[in-house]
């Protein structure tokens, strides 16, 4: 699968009512540490297929989205699954992020 750019319009049909878990980073442009960690998601994206959702959110143009999720720094990743979601601060490697998905 793709990583899918969420907006407050389309957050809560795919993030809210998904059955597998869902990985949000949520990044900007001009962050370096973001640009790092976005072919790392693409490959989970690719690897995981069908068994989770791999998405971001743009904090520049979604701050509606940032704030409702207590975004201060960048990136920030939020796993949700089972009606629960957890946080992550900073730069993560691939095995990190997987074992976030579990």
């Amino acid at each position: 699968m793709k990583v899918v750019h969420l907006t407050n319009t389309n957050f809560e049909e795919i993030v809210e009512k998904s059955t597998v878990p869902v990985l949000v980073d949520f990044y900007a442009d001009w962050c370096g540490p973001c640009k790092m960690i976005a072919p790392i998601l693409e490959d989970i994206a690719k690897e995981l297929g069908k068994n989770a959702v791999i998405c971001k959110v743009n904090v520049d143009s979604e701050v509606e989205l940032a704030q409702r999720f207590s975004v201060s720094s960048i990136p920030t990743i939020v796993v949700f699954k089972d009606g629960d979601h957890n946080k992550s601060v900073g730069l993560k490697n691939k095995a990190a992020l997987l074992e976030m998905l579990k």
